[in-house]
């Protein structure tokens, strides 16, 4: 009986494409599989930045409010199963192979990707577990993407930032226009940012989908350390800030709410419910705050930010939340990324940095881009071949009231909170 690493691996060579956009293969194995559209709620998430908030707030919300949750989202920091989640807790290994073992009976002549066995997965362990409600986070894009083989009764998309343009297009327009590939005919989509592409409302007025945009039809107001939401047909005053990190959490809050206004025939809340999810909910490298005691009193922050628009939001949140001493940094990003953005927007948010080289084909070899961020303004301490090196190089310059500040992707986060899991 094959393990769950060795499913893994061998998904990783079955299709001879790592990316490879459509839902024919998702439907074609989906037939010969007998699956049928969930008879609960499916809330799908798209967007540039964002998907994991609103994911981890809608699950935390639902959750508090006594409902059964499955939740499917990507990548994953430390193990795989971190990918499908029902109330609370990762998919165990057992099922995951039984879905696995499902999937490759029914695929016949199809090589699926990596991706696709992953998205199959998830909806053959949410059909099995009977959940209540389905939270489904994009991979890339929308359109084409594998979850989107799923009717969503209701569609979020968080934002629309340059990003993946070599599959998504060259511009805002473009990269809109395939994240609105998740609406559905009279079925609500919320937008959740105040800059909305024109693509945005044309693909809803084209399928005949309802859109609710932030600052138009629904919107929030700050007041010190609580806030207050108006919808459509709601309201809440004095509510407690999301437990997230940042000032952009209030706006991903808010499209969660939006999207569960729509759902509150099928799915309703006490505002009890809502702010317990509010107070409780919890996300691992987004702006996750690690205090350490040894060897010397420093903050560790973990931020995935792979984007300019990310960069930009990790650069202000670090304004906001200032430290005693310096801020290092521990950087890794993928060579398909726009590295010359991410850096430009962080140069002068830390005082040293050192440069770690990431375990992927995609990876540009780290003297190259230590160079590459010298050249753009970053004050490179030193190179090292992994996280963990790089980690143990990190902690070795840092003194007590500085901060180590990990980011670029999710390669660089995950070994790193890893690293600091061993260690505590």
């Amino acid at each position: 009986m094959r393990s769950l690493a060795d499913w893994l691996r061998w998904q990783e060579t079955l299709h001879p494409s790592a990316i490879d956009l459509g839902l024919d293969r998702m439907h074609r194995t989906l037939q010969r599989l007998g699956w049928q559209q969930p008879k609960c709620p499916v809330i799908t998430v798209a967007g540039t930045n964002g998907k994991g908030s609103t994911v981890a707030l809608t699950s935390r919300i639902l959750r508090a409010g006594g409902y059964r949750v499955g939740t499917f989202t990507s990548p994953h920091l430390i193990r795989y199963n971190e990918r499908i989640v029902i109330d609370g807790r990762e998919v165990s290994d057992a099922s995951l192979i039984a879905a696995f073992e499902r999937i490759d009976a029914a695929r016949g002549e199809d090589t699926l990707t990596f991706f696709e066995f992953n998205s199959l997965a998830a909806l053959l362990v949410f059909d099995t577990a009977g959940v209540d409600a389905i939270v489904l986070e994009v991979g890339l894009g929308g359109r084409l993407d594998s979850v989107n083989a799923v009717d969503a009764d209701v569609a979020v998309v968080t934002s629309i930032a340059l990003d993946h343009t070599d599959w998504l297009g060259p511009d805002v327009e473009s990269i809109g226009r395939e994240k609105a590939g998740i609406f559905r005919a009279e079925r609500p989509a919320i937008y959740g940012s105040r800059d909305m592409p024109a693509s945005i409302a044309e693909v809803a007025q084209q399928l005949g989908t309802p859109l609710y945009r932030l600052g138009t039809d629904f919107d929030w107001q700050s007041d010190g350390e609580r806030w207050s939401w108006r919808g459509r047909a709601s309201h809440y005053d004095d509510l407690p800030r999301p437990a997230l990190h940042g000032e952009l959490q209030f706006d991903n809050a808010s499209s969660v709410l939006a999207a569960l206004e729509c759902l509150s025939s099928r799915l309703p809340l006490t505002r009890e419910a809502i702010e317990a999810g509010l107070r409780t909910v919890t996300l691992s490298g987004r702006f996750q705050v690690i205090p350490r005691s040894e060897p010397a009193a420093v903050d560790w922050i973990l931020d995935v930010a792979h984007n300019p628009a990310a960069a930009q939001a990790l650069a202000g949140q670090l304004v906001s939340r200032p430290a005693d001493g310096r801020t290092l940094a521990v950087c890794g990003i993928l060579g398909d990324k726009d590295i010359d953005s991410i850096a430009s927007i962080l140069r002068h948010s830390f005082d040293a940095w050192v440069v770690v080289g990431l375990p992927s084909a995609r990876a540009v070899p780290v003297d190259a881009l230590a160079a590459r961020l010298a050249k753009l303004g970053a004050n490179i301490a030193t190179t090292a071949a992994d996280v963990a090196a790089g980690c143990e190089a990190v902690e070795s310059l840092a003194r007590a009231g500085d901060r180590i500040v990990v980011f670029g992707s999710f390669l660089t986060v995950g070994p790193a909170l890893e690293w600091l899991q061993a260690r505590s």
